[in-house]
């Protein structure tokens, strides 16, 4: 893809404060775009706005609990407020938070990974789509999934809940919102190498290199670049009969 192709365009991430969040923000600033940068985590948000800026990139932050639905209208509304409009999105908030087995995960947990991971989705779409809409334009949205959707992992019952259902939302919405320009997608990271991972893997008393080669036929960690380089092709005009597509950047984990 060509740097500049998003050039004039304006895109918004969620949940990039850092991991993958944080490396599609710095993508879309490469590409040309001016980018809303959105975390509930504030020094995070800003962190990632210095180096767009830094490197010549707009960039703004505005902060958001994405499970809240009043919080999510602000964002949407915050970002053509700042930038006149809205061209794409990329819904990456997540949190993972389990380490027992379904029986023994309690219901406030439950709860909040449902609300973040997969409620959130729902909200963010909501108001994206109401913009493009009230505006007459196309619009191109981007979710982020997780193998999960497709291969559950072991105590992960919520997430995995949660992931199926981004799955299921996103092509729902892409069926209802095609005929208007409108084109929605998910990406699938596997093992992608992030604090949220990192977390994980120690949580579980796991070797990281044990982990890399269970869910890479590479025997290593995904980058966050590698997920956002595919956010930045489903945003694109290059992907242009690409729509409710679930695009597994797994290492081939999902092949075996």
């Amino acid at each position: 893809m060509d740097d500049g192709q998003f050039e004039g365009k304006v895109a918004m991430v969620t949940g990039a404060a850092g991991g993958m969040g944080r490396a599609i923000a710095i993508a879309f600033a490469e590409a040309g775009a001016r980018v809303v940068v959105s975390d509930i985590a504030v020094d995070g948000g800003n962190d990632t706005v210095d180096l767009l800026t830094d490197a010549g990139g707009q960039a703004r932050f505005i902060a958001a609990d994405v499970a809240n639905g009043t919080s999510v209208e602000q964002l949407v509304s915050g970002t053509v407020d700042a930038f006149g409009t809205l061209d794409c999105a990329v819904n990456a908030a997540a949190i993972e938070l389990e380490r027992d087995r379904l029986a023994d995960v309690d219901e406030d947990t439950f709860d909040r990974v449902i609300a973040v991971n997969l409620k959130s989705i729902y909200l963010c779409m909501k108001y994206q789509i109401r913009q493009f809409l009230a505006h007459g334009k196309e619009g191109t949205i981007v979710n982020i999934a997780s193998t999960n959707s497709f291969r559950p992992q072991p105590h992960q019952s919520a997430y995995t809940a949660s992931k199926h259902g981004v799955i299921g939302i996103t092509r729902s919405a892409a069926i209802d919102y095609a005929a208007d320009g409108i084109r929605i997608n998910a990406i699938c990271p596997g093992a992608i190498d992030t604090p949220m991972l990192r977390d994980a893997i120690a949580r579980r008393g796991r070797e990281p290199q044990e982990v890399a080669d269970r869910l890479s036929l590479l025997g290593r960690f995904g980058r966050p670049e590698e997920i956002a380089r595919a956010a930045l092709w489903l945003c694109s005009d290059d992907s242009s009969f690409t729509i409710g597509h679930a695009l597994a950047v797994d290492g081939g984990y999902l092949v075996r």
